[in-house]
């Protein structure tokens, strides 16, 4: 196990979160990208960072750390401008480039076209070989993210206005993507062609357009929901209003774990609600799945819409078997075994609702395992009689290369065990994950991109080297 891993999150974790903003007239884009980003801080906890214009300045701070600890009221004093128009924020966890403070985003730069900004989510599986090719043609880099390549793309293009420069880059770049881009005036937002990566549009009741991650960004800022960027769109917001361009034909394929645990409840993406979607999850398992048993346990809080539809489809009572702390977050790395048994204990510790109960434990994945492992444990310590594990997404057999850290593939317990092995790793009575057929009808929206799960690969992968080949066959 990798020292710096931390069990109590021993989850997939999403690569980051963008918001925009452009407003008509002036308002406080400071404090509302500063509300924008901090929804969406469960995207990535590691950096954030904001850049604001008034047509004339342009002003950006970005820093390591949560939002409140990158944003204090010094620091967001500092990026405010009176007659702001234009602004874009950024909350990151790494997986293309190191967590550095020069990875942190928005990453500006300076063109032909005035001070561009970016922030990005997700990864373009061929920016090494852009890169490479780039670097020979004399391009400097100050980064080593690969967001970096779609922002000198866009630079490089001196002859093109801002618009047609990033419908180029996008054609050059592939992979799964959702970005937002501003210049003085202008905020664009760009989608790959799968849809893999989530952006939606949202407007304030004073003609403010907001582009970000996820619908709760929208709503906090006191947006409505205009509509998804369709994948492959470009959308661009300036004083003539919103435009859009289809760069590229849509084949959505979006990614499934955004309704299966990344996302927000309290909003829906491409159509499909998703709390709804996860009810639907824990209905499917328990047809797919039943056992006997007296009582339906969620591991909060990603488990919890799947053990709802669970226990309504069994018939079973739900109940809050265990507790999390809700002031337990990630405030040190645990070195020893020891230490991380008991960062987990810290975080979550159960309830007389298990004692002499045969209980059914739903989450929504199981990544190394070792974390299930220990929250059996403490169910069994707590008087359970039998615990039987159910979980809402398929077995995670395979790397992501869009944007999501799943660990490398050795450490990916389902590529390396069989179901009965992980069920003994875990010391579950029984275990059973829902099928990609029971997701897929679940979510019953867009076709879904499943690659984690399948190893099929909608939007292409990386080319890989013969070290990288080594530690994906591992």
């Amino acid at each position: 196990m990798d020292a710096d891993f931390d069990p109590a999150l021993d989850k997939p974790r999403e690569e980051c979160g963008v918001f925009g903003m452009y407003s008509p007239h002036a308002l406080d884009l400071a404090w509302l990208t500063y509300l924008g980003i901090f929804a969406l801080q469960h995207r990535g906890q590691e950096a954030a960072g904001m850049c604001v214009s008034d047509g004339d300045k342009f002003h950006v701070e970005k820093d390591l750390g949560l939002v409140t600890q990158v944003f204090d009221e010094r620091r967001l004093e500092r990026v405010r401008l009176p007659n702001a128009r234009v602004s874009i924020g950024h909350v990151r966890y790494s997986t293309t480039g190191s967590n550095l403070r020069f990875n942190a985003q928005p990453l500006t730069t300076r063109t032909n076209k005035g001070i561009l900004g970016l922030a990005h989510n997700g990864n373009f599986v061929n920016a090494r070989e852009v890169r490479n090719q780039m670097l020979m043609e004399g391009a400097l880099f100050a980064t080593t993210n690969d967001s970096e390549v779609m922002l000198n793309l866009i630079a490089r293009e001196s002859h093109m206005d801002l618009v047609e420069a990033t419908a180029g880059a996008m054609q050059q770049l592939k992979g799964g993507y959702a970005c937002v881009l501003m210049s003085r005036t202008a905020l664009i937002g760009f989608r790959d062609p799968n849809g893999v990566r989530p952006l939606v549009i949202g407007q304030r009741d004073d003609g403010a357009y907001v582009i970000a991650s996820e619908p709760c960004a929208l709503y906090t800022v006191g947006a409505r929901l205009l509509r998804d960027v369709l994948p492959g769109e470009l959308v661009w917001v300036d004083e003539n209003g919103l435009h859009s361009l289809m760069v590229h034909p849509a084949a959505p394929t979006p990614c499934a774990f955004e309704w299966i645990y990344f996302a927000r409840s309290d909003g829906e993406l491409d159509g499909v609600d998703t709390y709804a979607s996860r009810i639907r999850m824990g209905m499917q398992l328990a047809r797919e799945h039943p056992v006997e048993a007296d009582v339906v346990v969620p591991v909060p809080d990603s488990g919890i819409g799947a053990a709802i539809g669970y226990a309504r489809e069994s018939g079973l009572p739900f109940d809050y078997g265990l507790s999390k702390n809700p002031y337990a977050g990630r405030t040190f790395i645990a070195p020893t075994q020891e230490a991380r048994d008991l960062k987990v204990r810290m975080k979550l510790s159960p309830t007389s609702a298990v004692r002499g109960k045969r209980v059914i434990l739903v989450d929504d994945s199981i990544v190394r395992g070792t974390t299930s492992s220990l929250i059996v444990n403490l169910l069994r310590d707590a008087g359970a009689t039998e615990v039987h594990f159910r979980v809402s997404s398929p077995p995670i057999k395979h790397p992501c290369f869009y944007g999501i850290d799943t660990a490398a593939r050795k450490e990916l317990v389902a590529s390396t065990h069989s179901l009965e092995q992980i069920r003994q790793l875990i010391g579950a009575d029984t275990l059973a994950f829902i099928s990609e057929r029971g997701l897929a009808e679940a979510v019953s929206g867009p076709g879904l991109c499943l690659a984690c799960f399948n190893g099929e690969y909608p939007a292409g992968t990386p080319l890989l080297n013969d070290v990288d080949k080594l530690a994906l066959e591992v």
